[in-house]
């Protein structure tokens, strides 16, 4: 686990793809529930691209999505559309063991000829008596520490000054965020060898994951396996297998015939042999138990091609690393919703309105079907209950500042 993991309290957002604005509050686990085209993808990405923006140049991130004006929410106005912004709000454990509240914030504005600028960009962090912060209107800049970083008005500040002593946690949570789309046949194939440090987001590195688990993390390795077991019946271990420079998974499965004194028999199969599902269910749990743990993950439909009956297992592997770390997961899946422990407070709903992406929050009779017993979570998703009738958020998020004056 990363040293200062942060806790996303809060994401507001302007004019980031389908999303015109939205107010987001996030839980330790929270599911983004929603039809197809909702935009559930737009709010995953965000992340993904705020964990971009710390180890790359923003022009950088920015064109590996298209661009600035692929980014900016789209709308049948003419001209320049406003800029684009977005705030996180968090809590975030400190070296001294202090926690603080905090927020960081940037906006992006437009210019003619695809080009750009950084208009304004914050952050400050409070607590213990304590206030740190900065503020940057272009090619200004403001602190408590006395700082003057060199500006580039197409660059983010926080990656330049977040070596220092005070800004450094909130740079490397911000950094450490992964989100994670597991892709079966990138897994099926042979892979390269890397440092094992990091799970690549369709699991393209996995191999090496595992190997540097297993030889530095063994207690995690072995709890990855019975966990593994829980999902896939059967497989009794799971173990990395080399083909001169290149890695791939190996997987054991036991049986027995029954016959008293007779050991269990075995066989083992390579990963091209293996199933979507297993090969998803073994990328998933990889990405919940890495080590370091990313401070913050998000899973993209985790259910798909598992058997529902496997659910269980690989839902309480998630809810177990959400003690350890915030988890974001998107889904389709009614059977997700349907277990016990899941209350509506972890649910949020995304819906396409009026050419934007909207976030809301269950609506009130939905909750209170829940609490009174009348029907579960998975029943509102079926029924199509829990995605209709629903309340902002906060009713004037268009009026949303996303700065501290």
């Amino acid at each position: 686990m990363m040293k200062n993991p942060i806790f996303i309290s809060e994401l507001i957002l302007k004019r980031f793809r389908s999303i015109l604005s939205a107010k987001i509050p996030f839980e330790n686990l929270t599911f983004l529930v929603g039809r197809n085209g909702a935009g559930k993808s737009n709010i995953v990405d965000i992340f993904q691209f705020l964990s971009d923006l710390m180890t790359v140049p923003l022009k950088a991130a920015l064109d590996t999505r298209g661009g600035l004006d692929a980014v900016r929410h789209r709308s049948s106005q003419r001209g320049y559309p406003a800029s684009m912004g977005l705030r996180l709000n968090f809590t975030i454990p400190m070296s001294n063991n202090i926690k603080k509240k905090g927020m960081y914030a940037f906006e992006i504005k437009a210019l003619p000829k695809h080009q750009f600028e950084v208009v304004r960009e914050q952050c400050r962090l409070e607590g213990n008596q304590e206030f740190e912060w900065f503020d940057r209107h272009v090619t200004s800049f403001s602190s408590s520490l006395g700082l003057k970083p060199s500006l580039d008005p197409q660059s983010l500040v926080l990656p330049i000054i977040g070596g220092t002593f005070e800004f450094m946690p909130v740079l490397k949570s911000i950094a450490s965020m992964q989100v994670y789309s597991i892709v079966p046949s990138q897994i099926r194939e042979l892979q390269s060898p890397d440092s094992g440090l990091r799970l690549q987001s369709d699991g393209s590195n996995i191999t090496s994951v595992l190997q540097e688990l297993q030889r530095s993390h063994e207690d995690v390795f072995k709890n990855l396996g019975e966990l593994l077991k829980a999902v896939v019946p059967g497989i009794n271990s799971v173990r990395t297998k080399k083909h001169a420079k290149k890695l791939s998974l190996e997987f054991t499965q036991s049986w027995s015939n029954g016959k008293n004194g007779q050991k269990s028999k075995e066989i083992k199969f390579e990963s091209f042999s293996m199933s979507d599902g297993t090969l998803r269910a073994i990328g998933v749990l990889t990405a919940l138990l890495q080590q370091p743990i990313p401070s913050l993950i998000v899973i993209e439909e985790p259910e798909a091609t598992i058997h529902p009956g496997a659910l269980g297992a690989l839902m309480d592997g998630v809810r177990t690393s959400s003690r350890n770390t915030q988890i974001i997961l998107t889904t389709h899946c009614p059977e997700i919703l349907d277990f016990k422990w899941l209350n509506p407070d972890q649910i949020r709903v995304v819906d396409w309105q009026k050419g934007a992406t909207q976030v809301y929050k269950p609506s009130q009779a939905a909750i209170e079907s829940v609490r009174n017993n009348l029907m579960g979570l998975g029943d509102l998703m079926r029924s199509g209950i829990l995605e209709s009738g629903n309340e902002l958020f906060e009713p004037h998020i268009a009026q949303l500042n996303l700065f501290e004056d």
